[in-house]
């Protein structure tokens, strides 16, 4: 068990939050699959007090999906503050804050990892968010804006003492994007310089590395990413791991193509199945990966525009009957 605040989270496994992947059909099936927490796509304080449909949408979420947080991103800790109590009306269970986006069309306009270059700035968006949330408030950072900027653990206490209940830590540098070993030091030095729950992300990819993790930081969670896409079935592998010490098999490639099918279906259900086909293709790549002749199977799903189709194509592809 995990608590933030008043939240209390049955195991300390978290769904990191991901633009074009941690839509709500795929959070739900993490949830299924074991995850304790998961975490909307990051959503823009300023799209949110717009009135963005787009913005709406990625705010949507089941019951079946909770504990579930709502990221928002933002460098204003006015506009994020308003932000934060429009996103109280969909009622989430914590508001995280990002500060570890590093792609740059973030970056370019003072929000996601470039707050870490303005400490101060990134507390008093924490104090605006807390002010206006009725639910705990989680921050996202990373390892640093590069090695001559201001640390992780030099900057989360600042966030602590502004009211941040929980933080998360990316083991790399905002110019590492995603390349390279994350360093877990940082997670150990952040973990040991605050008195809240620190989930630990970079590089966990099994069940053992995710033991090891928390052996290394003392972190109190760990939160999986690009690890989980296509493989929500290391969520369950990793609880049972670290809490039992029983390690389970990887999921066969007909376990894995019968839940990209229920993926599929799940997306095409709430978008239609021409938009639900194509924003589906990133995730059946994962998916698929493996699979025999995967290369040639994935290029022809990628020009595949109806869910039949996609459908026949991973049951010739396994030599199934069904799926």
């Amino acid at each position: 068990m995990l608590t933030i605040g008043k939240l209390s989270i049955e195991n300390p496994v978290a769904l990191a939050p991901m633009a074009g992947a941690t839509e709500r059909v795929f959070r739900a099936i993490a949830r299924r699959m074991g995850a304790g927490m998961v975490i909307t796509e990051m959503v823009s304080s300023r799209g949110l007090l717009y009135g963005s449909e787009r913005t709406k949408d990625l705010l949507a979420f089941s019951q079946e999906e909770r504990p579930l947080g709502i990221q928002l991103f933002g460098s204003d800790p006015e506009e994020m503050g308003k932000a934060a109590r429009v996103a109280a009306r969909w009622q989430p269970d914590l508001i995280d804050i990002n500060m570890g986006c590093p792609t740059p069309k973030i970056v370019k306009n003072g929000d996601g990892a470039a707050l870490m270059l303005e400490p101060d700035k990134g507390a008093r968006i924490v104090e605006a968010v807390v002010k206006n949330s009725f639910c705990p408030v989680t921050v996202k950072l990373r390892r640093g804006w590069d090695k001559d900027s201001p640390p992780a653990e030099t900057i989360a206490p600042l966030l602590v003492k502004a009211g941040a209940q929980g933080l998360a830590v990316h083991g790399r540098y905002r110019d590492q994007f995603y390349r390279g070993k994350a360093d877990w030091e940082c997670i150990a030095r952040v973990k040991a310089n605050v008195d809240v729950p620190v989930w630990g992300n970079g590089d966990v990819d099994s069940p053992e590395a995710a033991l090891l993790l928390r052996q290394t930081t003392n972190c109190d969670g760990v939160m999986i990413g690009r690890a989980a896409l296509g493989n929500p079935w290391l969520f369950h592998r990793i609880n049972q791991y670290v809490l039992r010490g029983v390690l389970l098999p990887e999921p066969s490639l007909a376990e894995r193509a019968k839940l990209a099918v229920e993926h599929l279906k799940g997306v095409i259900d709430y978008k239609g199945e021409y938009l639900g086909v194509r924003s589906m293709r990133p995730q059946l790549a994962w998916y698929t990966k493996g699979f025999p002749n995967a290369a040639r199977l994935r290029r022809r799903i990628n020009q595949a525009g109806t869910f039949e189709e996609i459908v026949s194509l991973m049951k010739n592809s396994l030599e199934l009957p069904v799926l």
